[in-house]
């Protein structure tokens, strides 16, 4: 039983993460962008915990790993893409249909080669921007599209359409203290932190009150570990 257990926590993690990217493609529909950023941002956290946390339970499974392919398409492919549509594609019709589709396709086709290489594959880099990254940059370049330029949206996302598919190297940055693509998510959640501070939470989304306590509690839980690491290294006399 306890064995059953220990095997089904990282997957409950991932299937949460699906979860929330469903619940972001629901959002995005009805006009919500906020949260349905909000949502996918909490997938990222999602996605950078499950591996980490079947490694350190000792229960990496064949099972676990296509489960995390299959959410990351939905959550990081999907997601992001009806945001875009929503908020800007859908004024062109079906051919706004058609382009914002181009998303989901290009980081599926992505994921694959990434599957199909993983043995072969680098500590140190990542060929091509991995669907988290992009499904990420896109999530935040739609929220924000209102406080610049226009044509920069429709711009960047067929850069990170290529990017996705390039053999572009891109640093896996394993060894910093952030989930994957913190980067995304810390200033993303950095300002919310700040909107709170300012007494302003009304405009901002009611689930960044999931986001904030998760992504502390996984920093926190980071640091202590890389802690550990370094107490265990000899030191050198």
């Amino acid at each position: 039983m306890i064995h059953i257990i220990r095997n089904s926590i990282p997957n409950l993690f991932t299937i949460s993460n699906l979860f929330f990217g469903y619940l972001s493609i629901m959002y995005s529909a009805q006009g919500d962008y906020k949260n349905a950023a909000i949502l996918i941002l909490i997938g990222m956290m999602l996605d950078s915990m499950d591996g980490r946390i079947a490694r350190m339970l000792r229960v990496d499974s064949e099972l676990g790993k296509e489960l995390d392919s299959l959410a990351d398409v939905v959550t990081f492919g999907v997601a992001p893409a009806m945001m875009a549509y929503y908020s800007y594609f859908s004024e062109f019709g079906v051919a706004g249909m058609a382009i914002s589709g181009l998303f989901p396709l290009f980081g599926a086709y992505r994921l694959a080669r990434f599957n199909i290489n993983a043995v072969k594959s680098s500590n140190s880099y990542f060929t091509g921007v991995p669907i988290t990254a992009g499904g990420g940059l896109l999530t935040m370049l739609t929220l924000f599209q209102g406080k610049m330029p226009e044509i920069i949206l429709p711009i960047a996302f067929f850069v990170i359409c290529y990017l996705m598919v390039s053999t572009v190297k891109i640093p896996s940055l394993k060894d910093v203290p952030l989930p994957k693509y913190g980067i995304i998510v810390t200033l993303f959640l950095g300002y919310a932190i700040y909107i709170v501070f300012k007494k302003e939470q009304h405009r901002f989304p009611y689930f960044i009150y999931v986001a904030i306590p998760l992504y502390i509690a996984f920093i926190s839980y980071q640091l202590v570990k890389i802690k550990r690491k370094s107490n265990n290294i000899p030191k050198k006399k």
